[in-house]
């Protein structure tokens, strides 16, 4: 890895609908900085059903709305990402169990729920895969806010 590198992976379940579009999010935040050049941003899932896929529609159509974009397929959490990033950020308590169940011995990478920065307090960002398009839009909100937050927080410019 580059020295200096600043790495991030956004982990949910199984990788179409909340960790894309925090990795689209958290994507387009650094976009605007001057260090953006010196940034691996990622997502992944703990789950294997979706590898390969494009996010749901639906989480498409989330970001669309709010303009952002992804061109991110769908994969599966590694135990080379434990040291391929600085961070793992999960989106709720059974991702964030999952992390710390799989972390090899001494892996560098720091584990956290992305939702631990949400200036309002959420205490996890709910899946909405099972809901309508409104959770979509609601989890695109909350994973916004937290981002920002996370980015100020850990990486000040």
């Amino acid at each position: 890895m580059v020295s200096g590198m600043k790495r991030v992976c956004m982990v949910c379940l199984g990788n179409i609908c909340r960790s894309p579009t925090a990795e689209a999010i958290f994507r387009q935040l650094v976009a605007l900085r001057l260090d953006a050049d010196d940034w691996r941003i990622d997502s992944c899932g703990t789950g294997s059903w979706h590898v390969g896929k494009r996010p749901d529609p639906r989480a498409l159509k989330a970001l669309a709305a709010n303009g952002y974009q992804t061109e991110h397929r769908a994969r599966q959490l590694s135990s080379d990402d434990y040291q391929n990033f600085d961070w793992l950020l999960g989106m709720d308590g059974d991702n964030l169990a999952n992390l710390h169940d799989r972390q090899p011995q001494s892996a560098p990478a720091r584990i956290a729920l992305l939702a631990d920065y949400d200036p309002q307090g959420a205490s996890e960002v709910g899946d909405p895969y099972y809901g309508g398009e409104e959770g979509f839009h609601e989890v695109f909100t909350l994973i916004r806010r937290c981002c920002e937050r996370f980015l100020e927080q850990e990486y000040p410019l």
